[in-house]
């Protein structure tokens, strides 16, 4: 049993990332549990700076004090399970565009994400054949139109239709939602605390981790930290990193009080440690969305 934080080092951390990744480390520790660090790198390995990212984000998570039990795991050394899992799943390949995908799918979800049609699901030999030349495949799981109900601590039953997902993307790459499922079962991860923009991928996370013989974790989303205009934190909302507002006079201790405060565990500006935030921490109250107030 564990739970887990796992960033991906494409950026630097901003306060909405600190924030989940505190409540990760209180869940872990008020359930006596493990906390695991993991660099979900797969997409990252394009971007020339992933390791330099890697580090300054583990260094923004040791300075509040969100630690590791054990080992941090990096997702590009773990190839060989994906391709492992991969084989044990019912799937077929996929030559489909972007584009096509788009007109041929009905409107996206809430969260933009566009559910497969099925299309290329009874293609002929010959037909694959002859798209093949022009196109290489992805990989799609057959998920049969499951429908799959997941429990989150805070938002309840969360219930959908399994589409077929994307698991291995045309350029080779492993997908998202394959690398993340086969690493929560490999590493005995029993509790996910994340965004509640993830919640509606849970579903389809589920359905995986039991075709692949395992169980979901227990998932717990919290409530994105948003700009004034209610948008998801991002860099262009200026100072939103640890090393940002170190440059403007903050420290970590001066953030972890903030970010306690936005959880209701302490009062604006009071000096806190993690062990203070733990005694007070109640994991029934769920994290609502927060305005940055420096944004």
């Amino acid at each position: 049993m564990a739970g887990r934080f796992a960033p991906s080092p494409t950026s630097d951390l901003h306060v909405g990332n600190l924030r989940t990744a505190l409540v990760s480390w209180l869940m872990a520790r008020h359930a006596g549990v493990p906390h695991l660090i993991r660099v979900e790198d797969l997409d990252a390995t394009r971007v020339k700076a992933a390791p330099e990212v890697a580090a300054r984000q583990l260094a923004d998570l040791a300075a509040i004090g969100v630690d590791a039990d054990g080992p941090v795991v990096w997702q590009s050394a773990r190839l060989a399970l994906y391709a492992a899992a991969l084989e044990a799943l019912p799937t077929y390949p996929c030559y489909c565009t972007r584009r096509e995908i788009a007109e041929a799918s009905s409107a996206p979800h809430g969260d933009g994400y566009r559910p497969y049609p099925g299309t290329c699901r009874t293609l002929t030999h010959a037909q694959r054949a002859e798209r093949r030349v022009h196109r290489p495949p992805a990989i799609r799981v057959d998920a049969g139109g499951a429908e799959v109900t997941v429990r989150d601590v805070w938002a309840g039953e969360v219930t959908a239709v399994v589409d077929d997902f994307v698991v291995r993307r045309n350029d080779g790459a492993y997908a998202y939602n394959l690398a993340v499922v086969v690493d929560d079962l490999d590493q005995g991860v029993t509790q996910v605390v994340r965004g509640d923009d993830l919640l509606s991928s849970s579903p389809r996370q589920a359905w995986l981790a039991r075709a692949l013989g395992g169980c979901e974790p227990s998932y717990a989303h919290v409530g994105l930290v948003t700009n004034a205009a209610g948008q998801r934190l991002a860099k262009r909302d200026g100072a939103v990193t640890l090393a940002d507002l170190r440059a403007r006079g903050w420290d970590a201790d001066g953030v972890r009080s903030v970010i306690g405060a936005s959880l209701g565990l302490c009062d604006p500006g009071e000096p806190v440690t993690l062990a203070t935030l733990l005694d007070r921490f109640d994991p029934s109250v769920r994290p609502q969305s927060w305005i940055w107030p420096g944004a």
